[in-house]
């Protein structure tokens, strides 16, 4: 069993940061992948960023050179950094972790943008 808890979310102005950060605990063995995703009351979940057991990084287009995942493999810790958040950048944040072939999600945690 797998479990995710995320942190860090809350509001703030546009153009301003928040930083959220998710930790995996349980059976964690042959960790694939872990990231964030994104949801809106109006949208698919969508990617917004990951980060690979080689380290190799992916983004959404529409946060690139904005957000910046890192991670801390020895706490199974990843953390989205994320400036300059706009408007459109409102929603649930759900951390993702792919382990065994087995994708688990963290409960999300709101992030609301203010214009």
């Amino acid at each position: 069993q797998v479990h995710l808890v995320e942190s860090g979310g809350g509001w703030v102005e546009t153009g301003g940061s928040l930083k959220l950060s998710c930790t995996a605990s349980g059976t964690i063995v042959s960790m694939y992948a872990m990231g964030w995703y994104r949801q809106t009351p109006e949208n698919q979940r969508e990617l917004v960023a990951r980060i690979r057991i080689t380290g190799h990084t992916d983004y959404a287009d529409s946060v690139k050179g904005r957000f910046n995942i890192s991670r801390e493999k020895s706490r199974n810790t990843v953390y989205l950094q994320m400036n300059n958040l706009k408007a459109d950048d409102t929603a649930v944040y759900y951390c993702n972790a792919v382990i065994r072939g087995n994708t688990y999600w963290g409960q999300g945690t709101q992030v609301t943008v203010s214009s």
